[in-house]
């Protein structure tokens, strides 16, 4: 037997447990990895909270939960090529990664080899916050003469985009509470209070104007940016659903092009990017981590230890 966390019911996350289950085996074309650590998103509490979300994505009662993972390979089923065991991986498996071991089938989940320069707590954290950061900013076609406001800049996918706007050489504004605004400095950001006059806040900070933007939290950054004369096609959203206003851009992780998260890997390990983890708990304190992700006033990223 081995454990993994599952919800049997959606809800809160008091409907998350810590169970006993049969231990899983790699099958053909597939690896087993021995999990160590896993990085909280939003996405993992929306899918466990709301069944029409859920079925979106194809996942059903009951669940396993999460699915950013660090750890390594233990089994390596015949057929699968590109791994070892021994071998230190990282990546993603929906609704599968917090457990004592995930079956990964490179051919479909994201899993890449760790550098040797990074931890396996900042590993965990990078295949959907580096995948969506990265689609982004694509969608919104950032460039190095930019003036780019990105709502939301000061939580675990934020930090990654502010950091890769201003690699890509563009000028950053991001919102957040005004608690934030030291943190999002340390990052290059220009920080603004978001809330009601976010479009005149920003008008006197950008008196230029603004070429694009990107919405990581919910509505008000795109709408803003509307307002300001950014055109539809430069404004991206992550959280908007799929009929964002005005006609801007929907995207996600999904949208990333197939090299993304080792290029926001690389800059990493070249120092060019930080990832701020805000809190580590352990496996048997899930629920206390998911109530701190699910507040939304984190400041980078959660990390479970198994």
């Amino acid at each position: 037997m081995s454990r993994a966390v599952v919800y049997k019911t959606f809800g809160t996350p008091e409907v998350l447990e810590l169970c006993e289950v049969p231990e899983p085996h790699a099958g053909p074309g597939e690896v087993r990895v021995r999990v160590t650590a896993v990085g909280l998103n939003p996405m993992d509490w929306i899918l466990a909270s709301r069944p029409e979300m859920a079925a979106q994505f194809g996942v059903s009662l009951p669940s396993g939960f999460a699915t950013d993972f660090a750890g390594v390979v233990d089994e390596v089923g015949e057929g699968s090529s590109g791994f070892a065991v021994g071998d230190r991986v990282y990546g993603g498996a929906l609704s599968r990664a917090a457990a004592d071991f995930a079956v990964v089938d490179p051919s479909k989940d994201s899993i890449l080899h760790t550098p040797a320069e990074i931890s396996d707590e900042v590993a965990c954290t990078l295949s959907v916050a580096g995948t969506t950061a990265s689609a982004a900013l694509t969608a919104a076609d950032v460039k190095a003469d930019d003036t780019v406001l990105i709502g939301g800049a000061a939580g675990g996918v934020g930090v990654l985009t502010v950091q890769l706007a201003r690699l890509a050489g563009a000028r950053v504004i991001g919102t957040a509470s005004e608690g934030t605004f030291d943190f999002l400095r340390q990052f290059g950001a220009e920080p603004v209070a978001y809330g009601p006059g976010l479009e005149d806040r920003v008008r006197a900070m950008a008196p230029d104007g603004v070429s694009a933007a990107t919405d990581l939290f919910g509505t008000e950054t795109a709408e803003a940016a509307l307002a300001l004369g950014v055109p539809a096609g430069r404004i991206s959203t992550i959280a908007a659903g799929p009929n964002p206003p005005g006609g801007v851009r929907a995207t996600g992780g999904f949208d990333a092009g197939p090299d993304d998260l080792k290029r926001v890997t690389d800059a990493i390990v070249a120092g060019e990017i930080t990832v701020p983890i805000a809190a580590s708990f352990s496996v048997e304190q899930i629920r206390e981590a998911v109530e701190l992700q699910a507040g939304r006033h984190v400041h980078g990223k959660i990390v479970v230890t198994l």
